[in-house]
């Protein structure tokens, strides 16, 4: 089994930590955009290979490993649903980024203030479910790695301040004690 992929991405970051949860060995190959966009036909990583099973989502992924070691990936509705809405944040921050690092000036287009606001207002969606409820368990569920994951690269890349988020801010502090969490951190230079 193969994992393509950046240790900054925070989608390759929740593969990598479903991997460790499941005890699932697998070779990591460092992949840059080229290197992406060779491979793959969304240009994007992650990407897995495990035999004739070629992935190109990290939900996907997520959801052949899990399985592969019967366990249930998003077990409700709900907990989809609030996948859905981190990733809806996470895919509009990481455009923003991305634009920004291009020199595009967001306040200056209609449609990128749009997506910065949908941002927002997720993120006060997210303040008030209960994904920021951790299971007396301690475990911590895809939506939750998700958020997790989401949060870690805003924080690693300075694209959100989530002061005002005193929830989602607590959430935080206690998934930065989740061993797997912990030790899939972006490597900091």
């Amino acid at each position: 089994m193969k994992l393509y992929g950046s240790y900054t991405s925070p989608f390759v970051r929740h593969v990598r930590i479903v991997l460790q949860e499941i005890q699932q060995p697998c070779e990591f190959i460092e992949t840059d955009q080229a290197g992406s966009a060779a491979k793959s036909p969304t240009q994007r990583v992650p990407f897995l290979e495990d035999g004739d099973i070629f992935l190109t989502d990290s939900a996907s992924i997520i959801k052949y490993l899990r399985e592969k070691a019967g366990q249930h990936f998003c077990q409700s509705a709900q907990e989809l649903d609030q996948l859905c809405l981190v990733n809806t944040a996470l895919d509009a921050t990481v455009n923003l980024f991305f634009l920004k690092r291009d020199g595009v000036v967001i306040s200056q287009v209609p449609y990128l203030q749009r997506q910065a606001a949908r941002v927002h207002t997720t993120l006060a969606e997210l303040e008030q479910s209960a994904i920021t409820q951790i299971a007396a368990n301690g475990r911590f569920n895809d939506a939750q790695l998700r958020l997790g994951c989401f949060m870690g690269w805003s924080k690693f890349r300075e694209q959100i301040d989530f002061s005002p988020f005193a929830n989602l801010e607590n959430f935080y502090r206690q998934i930065c004690n989740y061993p797997p969490f912990n030790t899939t951190q972006p490597p900091q230079s």
